[in-house]
């Protein structure tokens, strides 16, 4: 064979080994934005060339097509917009998926392992991870896009305070195309696309790599305080994490885990001062309210004041509205909390 031959063979071979993935043309929108930029993650889209095309042939000579088509089969199309689409991201949820929501379901799972590479997810905490992206950030772009509010305003018979939508990923996204006075033909609106699609996709790409590296680490340092509570106190109703850590969305589950539902009403931590902390447990994750207050008459004292209403020494404050009070010790923090019991 010679050696132009080959040299076309080799070009054809690479041809056809890189895959083309399909996106509508004109305005785009955060959903597909994102979609493309997931895509991009797996190896066999990596060097993906993307078309923007609303033309049939378009479509049949891609490997994928995601938010146009009007067709949907899990396997090359991925659109929601045609009549009769009601796909959701399980039975769990109600949101109907858009082209993003639409990808992740599909490749989601593989898109996590090599968002947060080297890290390596097991496969448990890959389940966790799955669910939690979408539940925290896939959903709001699939709501957006299929226009779903989060709250009904008009039913609710209440005004919004301010409006948001030019500070929403879905709005900044969609303030990237074209101007209608600016330079608007179809390689502009194709230029501004992906820097849209870099710009969404870093950010799910950061908060990918958060959850994996800071947020389920931490659901493990919850698990062996809870898992240990009985060496700290009798009854069972005090945990102390080994370091400090985002616990409070993690303990709800933690105690299903174990058992003790409502058990725990107070966790002590050493802070970034070094001092130690305890805080109550919030009756529900974002609730203001707790299962059980530190000593009333502790409240919004401080130093030695606290110290000698207390009788226990080097203590700092308690909160004057009783979720949290801090001592010089570990033992002083548990005083504190096993007198509030």
């Amino acid at each position: 064979m010679s050696a132009l031959k080959k040299i076309k063979l080799d070009s054809n071979i690479t041809q056809k080994m890189v895959k083309t993935i399909c996106v509508h043309s004109g305005s785009f929108h955060a959903d597909e934005s994102l979609a493309v930029y997931m895509l991009r993650l797996l190896p066999e889209y990596k060097d993906a060339n993307v078309i923007r095309s609303r033309k049939a042939e378009d479509w049949e000579k891609s490997d994928i097509v995601v938010d146009v088509g009007a067709t949907y089969d899990g396997i090359k199309h991925f659109d929601h917009h045609q009549r009769g689409f009601e796909e959701t991201f399980n039975a769990n949820y109600k949101t109907k998926l858009s082209g993003a929501g639409l990808i992740y379901k599909h490749f989601g799972k593989e898109i996590i392992k090599n968002a947060v590479k080297p890290t390596v997810v097991k496969d448990n905490d890959l389940e966790i991870l799955y669910d939690k992206v979408y539940s925290n950030f896939i959903e709001a772009i699939d709501a957006n896009d299929n226009g779903i509010k989060i709250l009904d305003y008009e039913a609710l018979n209440v005004k919004p305070k301010f409006r948001d939508s030019a500070v929403s990923l879905p709005g900044i996204v969609g303030g990237m195309n074209p101007s209608w006075n600016e330079d608007c033909t179809p390689a502009k609106f194709d230029e501004n696309f992906f820097k849209a699609s870099e710009f969404i996709g870093t950010i799910f790409v950061n908060l990918v790599k958060g959850y994996s590296n800071s947020w389920l680490p931490a659901k493990s340092l919850v698990r062996a305080a809870v898992s240990k509570r009985m060496d700290v106190d009798s009854t069972g109703e005090i945990i102390v994490l080994e370091q400090f850590c985002p616990w409070k969305e993690h303990l709800y589950e933690v105690e299903k885990e174990f058992d003790c539902e409502g058990k725990i009403k107070f966790v002590l931590f050493k802070d970034s001062s070094n001092t130690w902390r305890v805080s109550t447990v919030p009756v529900s994750s974002g609730s203001f309210a707790f299962r059980q207050g530190i000593l009333e008459k502790l409240r919004g004292l401080r130093d030695e004041e606290l110290s000698k209403e207390s009788g226990v020494p080097d203590c700092v404050f308690v909160h004057a509205a009783g979720f949290i009070g801090g001592t010089q010790t570990q033992e002083g923090a548990y005083k504190l909390a096993k007198m509030s019991l």
